[in-house]
């Protein structure tokens, strides 16, 4: 069965993404397309990228970055559930991208993003990353504004048509995803 990551890009104390990612990932396990997990990057405590070889050598040393390279390998496609600072993603979510290489490729990624102005240039800045990694995005995408889907801008309370946008960006994740095995396999 295809297997897609829900990937909890914050890392940050009180963060607004940890319930953001849970409702994602509850309403992919009520489908039956595909296996869901939900991967928190808090989980991995991964330093500032500590590797000497570039990911795209392959020659992981470090027992973090084997641990997360063996877990991003594990699946077919990713959806990246990500704050907006600053215009871009989260640091912790980059770097975690930047640690590995391989692992990605030949996968798809959708996005749900976050934020004032719904997380849209984090997902764009995530697109461009994701291009260089081999990985096909989906054109689907949910943005979440902070003035609409948050009360006081800190508790979760999203508008009813964006579980709608959540299942269409798992839809077409699954489906490239699946469509990308074939790729995977050479």
């Amino acid at each position: 069965m295809t297997r897609i990551a829900i990937i909890l890009g914050s890392t940050r104390p009180g963060r607004n993404g940890e319930a953001v990612a849970r409702w994602v990932f509850d309403i992919a396990k009520q489908r039956s397309d595909a296996d869901y997990e939900l991967v928190d990057l808090a989980d991995y405590h991964l330093p500032h990228l500590d590797e000497a070889a570039p990911p795209s050598m392959g020659q992981y040393t470090k027992p973090h970055t084997l641990a997360w390279a063996e877990k991003i390998a594990s699946f077919d496609g990713y959806v990246f559930v990500t704050p907006e600072y600053n215009h871009s993603t989260s640091g912790a979510l980059k770097n975690a991208i930047d640690f590995l290489y391989a692992e990605w490729n030949n996968k798809a990624a959708g996005f749900v993003g976050y934020g004032s102005a719904g997380g849209t240039r984090a997902v764009e800045h995530l697109r461009l990353v994701m291009a260089e990694l081999q990985v096909a995005t989906v054109r689907a995408q949910v943005a979440l504004s902070l003035f609409t889907d948050f009360t006081n801008f800190s508790q979760f309370t999203p508008a009813p048509h964006q579980a709608d946008a959540v299942g269409v960006v798992l839809d077409q994740v699954v489906a490239w995803s699946t469509a990308l095995a074939g790729l995977r396999a050479r």
